[in-house]
């Protein structure tokens, strides 16, 4: 089952590692991971998402909540939260190759959002079913062969608690 865990914890040095750490020692995988600051400078929230069983995820959550940065640990995943996906894509975009792009950026509600002499940028945002859309939208752009070759894609997540306003990314 997958899992949003969100920590809050001590903005030290090697924090971030030793929570990696807990994870890759045991042999589990972190699905996507973002560090971000908070309003208070000592500290950061880190926002993972990973997969695993009920037992699984009560041994990494009594094993993160022993580490002295940990300050405090939610499983979002149950909770009331909202998730949002963003998609970028670097794109190869040259003659008249540019307007097919751009409407197949419009079928997927896409924008672009920086343009190069021979490169488009362009951006979905939406819920997680975005991340779903990237095999589909790279199939789209490899129809035009290697005219529009995909240099590049990345996307990240934010998430909200809805019940204490406690924002967090996670990529």
């Amino acid at each position: 089952m997958r899992r949003i865990i969100s920590i809050l914890m001590e903005n030290e040095p090697g924090a971030l590692s030793r929570v990696v750490g807990l994870f890759s020692q045991r042999g589990y995988n972190i699905d996507t991971l973002n560090v971000a600051a908070t309003d208070d400078a000592t500290l950061s929230r880190l926002t993972l998402t990973t997969y695993g069983n009920d037992r699984q995820m009560e041994q990494i959550t009594k094993q993160l909540n022993k580490l002295v940065d940990v300050v405090k640990l939610v499983d979002l995943t149950e909770g009331a939260h909202i998730e949002r996906d963003l998609l970028l894509i670097k794109v190869r975009a040259t003659g008249a190759m540019r307007e097919e792009i751009k409407r197949t950026t419009d079928i997927f509600r896409g924008q672009i959002v920086d343009v190069g002499p021979d490169v488009y940028v362009i951006q979905l945002t939406g819920t997680s079913d975005v991340s779903i859309k990237k095999p589909t939208l790279a199939r789209m752009f490899h129809r035009y062969g290697d005219r529009a070759a995909i240099n590049y894609i990345t996307s990240t997540s934010y998430v909200v608690n809805s019940n204490n306003s406690q924002r967090t990314n996670c990529a």
